[in-house]
């Protein structure tokens, strides 16, 4: 792919911002700290606000969420005479050195879901880069124990080394795509009556995933321009985590919940649903980038002239969180996890160019275009600043002004102006953790009571998490972007393991 210099400024325009505001802030502090307290005090306020905003939209997801999997969906689809029996579902499964039972585990879960499985086929795709014996060793002990159940269990390798690819996930679910559309197409199956869901490998449907959907698919005004979303709950081995890594896999739980009932803002992420129209026709997912889940959306939505949306599915997916047992290498996986999502920034140039570029989509609105730009560049800019302006930047006036400064009644005033501000915003982190208490998995027979306690304690190093596993992430994506070449991000692959 030719690289332009119009490429590299449009990749160096979200780390000059982020830089811009934090260095700015400093500067400012330094050079007139009165003016930056005023700032600070405005920004925490705009904060208190947002955060405020945001509270009424979690909540009226978290309620729906309570409502949605009580149902039990196979029932509404029969009460409702819809005709789920003309569906399949095809479920991509890309693997990577994971142990078998991580495999084992998320095959459970299909198995135990309330849906006809002979609806189902699904795609164990390995990588022959991790070792395409081993994998094929795992994948013939899954078929011979759980193939038996559905329409189709299809074992794919994905070759190394494949000419203009990114080694990752997107690459694997791209040739995993393009093999089992042979199959399809020999079958005449109709592309319309097949919804697909990339899951990790690491992902366990809620036992009413399947029949929601279906209901969602059906009953949508246009199923084959819709993507599906649903809750990502890191609930597998959340007892066995230790209270930093839950504090953080929570944190992307109760923002994904934030974003369900914004629909319009809505990207898809990690683990998703869709048309198998929609994917064929965008060229399933794209090959030679890390973020290749959310991505898909924005290659169908151009497809579509702007005519695709994401709608929010209330039934969660439980997934692992990156603990693997040992509390440093873990709290590194942590960070290194939060940095590959952080990496979502290299959508900005692309969105740009097929936007507004010569070869720009212009049946698409400009105010869509905007909106989507906007929100995007928004997100991962206040996901870089916000938390390292509250609790770093937002003191440093504090601590270098001059005597004069020091003695008016603003400065005098200023520390307990932001305490205030701060101490106002933790009604939204009591309120989180409230919901996160009702989330909880059933407590393991090894573990006692004293557990919930910790449980509790555990949002105390909140502050901590957003800026070491939020801001400096994102500020570490965006600097690699803007720097490009060696700096650029790879496909990190998150360690599973099941404790």
């Amino acid at each position: 792919m030719k690289f332009t210099i119009y490429d590299k400024v449009l990749e160096m325009i979200p780390g000059i911002l982020v830089w811009t505001t934090i260095l700015g802030g400093i500067i400012l502090a330094a050079a007139k700290p009165i003016w930056a307290i005023y700032f600070i005090i405005a920004f925490d306020i705009y904060w208190l606000l947002k955060i405020i905003y945001l509270l009424f939209y979690m909540i009226s997801s978290w309620r729906k969420y309570v409502r949605d999997i009580s149902i039990n969906w196979m029932d509404v689809l029969r009460t409702k005479k819809l005709p789920w029996e003309e569906y399949y579902h095809l479920i991509f499964l890309p693997v990577y050195k994971e142990p078998y039972e991580i495999i084992e585990n998320t095959f459970e879960h299909i198995v135990a879901s309330n849906f006809p499985k002979d609806k189902f086929i699904i795609v164990l795709s390995g990588e022959e880069r991790g070792g395409k014996e081993e994998f094929l060793e795992k994948a013939e002990k899954i078929k011979n124990v759980y193939g038996k159940y559905f329409k189709l269990l299809h074992i794919n390798v994905h070759p190394k080394d494949l000419p203009d690819e990114l080694a990752g996930k997107g690459s694997n679910l791209n040739h995993a795509g393009n093999q089992i559309k042979k199959i399809i197409d020999g079958w005449k199956l109709d592309y319309d009556k097949i919804i697909v869901s990339s899951f990790d490998i690491d992902t366990c449907a809620h036992k009413e995933y399947f029949a929601y959907l279906t209901y969602k698919y059906i009953t949508s005004p246009n199923p084959t321009k819709t993507s599906y979303q649903p809750i990502a709950a890191y609930n597998n081995n959340l007892w066995q985590s230790n209270p930093i890594i839950r504090v953080v896999a929570s944190s992307t739980t109760f923002w994904l919940l934030t974003d369900l009932a914004r629909a319009e803002k809505l990207f898809t992420f990690s683990s998703h649903s869709m048309s198998f129209t929609a994917l064929a026709e965008a060229g399933f997912w794209d090959k030679t980038i890390v973020s290749e889940d959310s991505r898909i959306f924005l290659q169908c939505f151009v497809h579509n002239d702007g005519d695709y949306a994401v709608e929010p599915l209330y039934v969660p997916l439980y997934m692992n969180t990156v603990d693997i047992g040992k509390i440093f290498p873990s709290l590194l996986n942590q960070y290194k996890q939060m940095r590959r999502w952080a990496w979502g920034v290299e959508h900005f140039p692309w969105l740009i160019k097929h936007f507004y570029g010569e070869k720009g989509n212009k049946k698409i609105s400009k105010v869509k275009k905007f909106k989507i730009v906007f929100n995007h560049l928004e997100g991962m800019y206040s996901w870089a600043t916000a938390p390292i302006i509250t609790y770093i930047v937002g003191h440093v006036p504090l601590w270098v002004a001059n005597i004069n400064d020091t003695k008016m009644t603003l400065f005098q005033n200023a520390p307990h102006v932001l305490s205030l501000l701060m101490q106002l915003s933790m009604v939204g982190l009591i309120v989180i953790a409230i919901m996160y208490f009702f989330m909880l998995p059933p407590l393991p027979k090894l573990f006692n009571r004293w557990n919930y306690a910790i449980i509790i304690l555990q949002w105390l190093v909140v502050p901590f998490t957003l800026i070491l596993f939020g801001s400096i992430p994102a500020i570490d994506s965006q600097t690699r972007l803007m720097l490009g070449g060696k700096f650029r991000l790879g496909f990190w692959v998150t360690e599973k393991k099941k404790l």
